[in-house]
């Protein structure tokens, strides 16, 4: 029941520390120096100790689609990729929105006992926009906020009403921002690129405009929103301008999103269609600045993993989404830290501590009495990311070949070495 982890570099919201760190029952119950301990012990000299990663925002795909991913798989690409606890959308088959998925979720989470999962409910019944799920079973069952998320609620009366109802159970609603009429059939990016591709493009507005919308609900109503996976340099100028009025939004974004341009989809390689899509150069800037300055809050994977038959078509046929678990710290670390955007610091606080402070989730932060969910990762390990050996069953990942820095070496949930090498 014991466990030392021994000489490493603590990753602390103000800063990092060398000391170590002796748990006990499933807690961090002192952090120090020079500690000893009759117990197994972790050797961390050279390593970065981080509070245990959190994804808010992943698709594992169980119910229904167990041929993309399942929740055993979706678990251990989560703790390969340093993940102690991520939260699963509810696009499911059937529908997590009712207080029976919600707890099957929570049983198959006992059944892996890999990573802690958090299912989100679906705020309309069915995801179809017109009438409210269960939302306060759902809450007693376990589900830690609302998305619709793969659609927008297009009626905003239902939308206010949810928001509303939501707040009241102390529950947030994630948006997805995304008009559907207005995007009509687009598959990446309105601009140069899909000119030159002759894919059919999907305008920015199309997702500020739901951005917008969903911001003045939370402004009027004076609750809170959340802004799922943000693209857009003028969706991330829109949220900027409402947190320095004091709307109570908080926004997330993806690697692909500041990683990435549209140039990739030149290739045609179906890996690069995502929703949102991958947008210009510009676009991509002002989402580093957005991390940077607080705008973004969070990193999120929207993991989105597929089988190959469904990436192996031509692509407007070919599904949404990229396998995001096992390449987004290393993207994420790679692309903002070692460019000296972020702190090691401050990309722990986007990628555990806001998220767990946003959905009110036990975590995010190393500390004693707190629980010990902790990721140990060699930062100065270089490799190449590889979708091939990725445990998700989704090995659809515009990254092949994508030299990178950061690598997972341990993740501990509640103590328990979930996944070493």
């Amino acid at each position: 029941m014991k466990l030392l982890i021994k000489g490493g570099t603590l990753v602390l919201k103000d800063g990092e520390r060398k000391a170590d760190i002796l748990i006990e029952n499933g807690k961090i119950v002192k952090i120090g120096e020079n500690l000893k301990a009759d117990c197994k012990t972790i050797d961390a000299a050279g390593k970065h100790v981080l509070p245990g990663l959190i994804d808010m925002h992943v698709h594992l795909r169980e119910p229904g689609f167990e041929g993309k991913e399942d929740i055993e798989s979706g678990s251990k690409a989560a703790v390969a990729g340093g993940f102690t606890q991520v939260c699963c959308m509810p696009n499911t088959n059937p529908v997590c929105d009712n207080a029976v998925v919600v707890s099957y979720i929570k049983n198959r989470q006992k059944e892996v006992n890999l990573c802690k999962i958090n299912p989100i409910g679906a705020i309309t019944r069915g995801q179809e926009g017109a009438a409210m799920a269960d939302i306060g079973k759902m809450k007693v069952a376990g589900a830690v906020a609302l998305s619709d998320d793969g659609k927008s609620v297009a009626n905003s009366n239902i939308m206010r009403l949810a928001m509303e109802y939501a707040s009241g159970f102390g529950l947030k609603c994630l948006c997805h921002c995304e008009d559907k009429e207005l995007v009509d059939g687009g598959v990446v990016n309105e601009g140069f690129n899909s000119t030159l591709t002759g894919l059919k493009g999907s305008l920015r507005a199309a997702e500020d405009i739901f951005i917008a919308r969903d911001i003045a609900l939370a402004e009027s109503l004076n609750v809170p929103v959340h802004i799922c996976h943000v693209s857009t340099y003028s969706g991330v100028e829109i949220i900027r301008s409402a947190k320095k009025r004091g709307v109570k939004v908080t926004a997330e974004t993806c690697p692909h999103y500041f990683v990435l341009t549209d140039d990739i989809i030149t290739t045609y390689d179906t890996n690069t269609k995502v929703n949102p899509p991958v947008r210009e150069d510009r676009d991509r800037k002002e989402i580093i600045r957005g991390l940077k300055d607080g705008t973004l809050d969070c990193i999120v994977t929207d993991h989105a993993p597929h089988s190959l038959k469904d990436k192996q078509v031509e692509y407007n046929l070919a599904a949404f989404g990229m396998s995001g678990l096992e390449t987004s710290f290393p993207l994420s670390y790679t692309y903002l830290v070692k460019t000296g955007v972020l702190s090691l610091s401050a990309l722990a606080e986007r990628m555990s501590y806001n998220p767990a402070n946003i959905l009110n989730l036990d975590g995010g932060e190393l500390k004693e009495g707190a629980p010990a969910d902790i990721t140990v990762v060699d930062l100065n390990e270089k490799y190449v990311i590889d979708g091939k050996n990725f445990l998700s069953k989704g090995k659809n990942t515009p990254f092949n070949g994508f030299e990178v820095y950061g690598r997972i070496k341990y993740t501990l949930v509640d103590g328990e070495i979930k996944y070493g090498n």
